[in-house]
């Protein structure tokens, strides 16, 4: 992979990635679960996720730490602070990380209120016994704790910070990292979409709201998750946690980095709405602030990863953002089909299925489209498609009225 001959000393690549999901541990074994549609659907069985009723989701696996992790961090780290650990591991390694003045690196955690399932479990064992709790418990009920981790480990002096912008959290700590080393704030910056580990009250709710899928599938696990189908039901939870190394051209270029994809544009726009229903006007808004941002017309669009939940007016209302914009010649295809709704995480593992397919030259495909709600789409069905991307549209939006897009250009 070599650099574009018009690229400029001010651009922005990113050059290295992680990815822990509960269709694999990695990128190899994620990109090879991707492209065959693998899926990891099942009811859930992770303790706090199941009260009577019975969930659908994907759960990771368990998976073994690198030997130089410590053991007592571990033993008091959340569920979602060990998966980010060992998630930002393999990104920093693959960008060589290393090497790096620690004070010139900076992380952007995307996600609020990620450890539910950890508080919940806290209070039912210490509930009649509220002077035993550990005393961690005190660092590890807050969001900082993830940045305490991460930069603990791997001795990061720049900064570190969360953001929360519900599913849309993981986008837009990408686009939080991009600012960050325009500005020169830092050298090379890390953007992770961290795992939220949610607990049966979060299902119960989010199913109550119209948003999680109902029970219709509770026999076959396998059908629930269905985006863009006529007989979707809600999204379907699944674990992930993704992470981008993100830096500016000319650093890039010193350091002999090869990047996955050159950041092209950008946006975030809010609907001035708190509840959960979308807005086809913000979200026709980001994509086209980032197509302007981009410099690239429409029609240069050649693959979108759309946000893709599986929810009965989400989906509608994207698939007309996209028609509206003129995009619906693009080719589409949504990882949540097979990996599952990562919430907080969702938008940096969507960023990375995206760099993957475009190293790929390769499409992955949509399990459970059998009747898509637009016919005249350019889907990409059962089976994974040939294509090489030149550019790419990612698309995230979050309860609050949160709307994010993100252009990829292929660097190769």
């Amino acid at each position: 992979m070599c650099y574009m001959k018009n690229q400029n000393q001010s651009d922005i690549f990113i050059t290295g990635i992680g990815i822990t999901s509960a269709i694999g541990k990695g990128k190899t074994a994620f990109t090879s679960a991707l492209m065959q549609g693998q899926h990891a659907f099942d009811v859930m069985q992770r303790p706090g996720r199941q009260k009577k009723t019975s969930f659908i989701g994907a759960e990771i696996p368990l998976f073994p730490f690198p030997e130089h992790f410590s053991k007592r961090v571990l033993r008091t780290a959340s569920f979602s602070g060990q998966v980010a650990m060992i998630t930002l591991q393999e990104a920093w390694d693959e960008a060589k990380l290393d090497a790096i003045d620690p004070s010139r690196v900076g992380l952007v955690i995307g996600g609020s209120n990620l450890q539910q399932r950890e508080l919940v479990q806290m209070y039912e064992t210490y509930q009649d016994r509220a002077r035993l709790v550990r005393p961690t418990y005190g660092i590890s009920f807050m969001d900082s704790d993830l940045c305490g981790l991460c930069t603990e480990q791997f001795g990061i002096k720049g900064f570190a910070y969360t953001v929360g912008g519900a599913s849309a959290s993981g986008q837009l700590a990408i686009i939080q990292a991009i600012h960050a080393v325009q500005t020169g704030q830092v050298d090379i910056c890390i953007a992770m979409g961290a795992l939220m580990d949610i607990t049966y009250w979060e299902c119960q709710a989010l199913r109550s709201l119209g948003a999680m899928g109902t029970d219709r599938y509770a026999k076959e696990p396998a059908m629930a998750c269905r985006p863009f189908d006529k007989n979707r039901d809600g999204f379907i939870y699944g674990e992930s946690c993704g992470v981008v190394v993100i830096e500016r051209a000319d650093f890039a270029m010193r350091r002999q980095a090869k990047p996955y994809a050159r950041i092209s544009g950008w946006a975030i726009g809010m609907d001035a709405n708190r509840n959960p229903n979308p807005s086809c006007e913000g979200e026709v808004g980001v994509i086209k602030k980032a197509l302007e941002y981009a410099k690239i017309s429409a029609q240069e669009i050649d693959y979108i990863n759309p946000h893709g939940t599986g929810s009965i007016i989400g989906d509608e209302i994207e698939i007309k953002a996209i028609r509206d914009c003129q995009l619906s010649h693009a080719y589409i295809n949504a990882t949540k089909s097979i990996t599952g709704h990562g919430l907080s995480a969702a938008g940096t593992v969507e960023v990375i299925a995206t760099l993957l397919q475009m190293k790929e030259s390769r499409l992955h495909p949509t399990r459970n489209l059998e009747d898509p709600i637009e016919s005249s789409f350019n889907w990409v069905g059962a089976e994974s498609v040939e294509h090489d991307i030149g550019h790419a549209l990612s698309l995230s939006m979050g309860f609050g009225g949160i709307n994010t897009a993100i252009c990829l250009e292929n660097t190769k």
